[in-house]
């Protein structure tokens, strides 16, 4: 998608702090932290949200995820939080599925 951020980013035309890169997904510091440790994770395709996620494209999902355990395990992290907001009323502000990993600090519940 063109005039998306996140499809920007993944193809090297806005910089990232990269954490992670692979042929599917990319992984990036966030620019505004909500914790001592805040990285992103997206897919390289374009998918709005969850509430996007299909037969056809589950693998990418399942995939970010293996590569949020092995980014947390390369980073020492052994308590994290991952969080994946659906729709601007949950406060997704970029329309591209992603997800934010944090940890350092105390994540209280139930979140905002």
């Amino acid at each position: 998608m063109s005039d998306c951020l996140f499809c920007k980013i993944a193809a090297g035309d806005i910089p990232s702090s990269k954490v992670y890169e692979d042929g599917q997904c990319l992984a990036f510091h966030d620019i505004d932290p909500q914790a001592p440790t805040h990285f992103l994770v997206i897919p390289k395709t374009h998918i709005g949200s969850v509430a996007e996620v299909t037969e056809d494209n589950a693998a990418v999902a399942a995939h970010i995820f293996t590569v949020i355990a092995k980014v947390a395990k390369d980073l020492g992290l052994d308590s994290y939080r991952v969080v994946s907001n659906i729709g601007e009323q949950a406060g997704q502000s970029v329309p591209h599925l992603h997800f934010h990993v944090l940890a350092g600090r105390d994540m209280t519940w139930p979140p905002g």
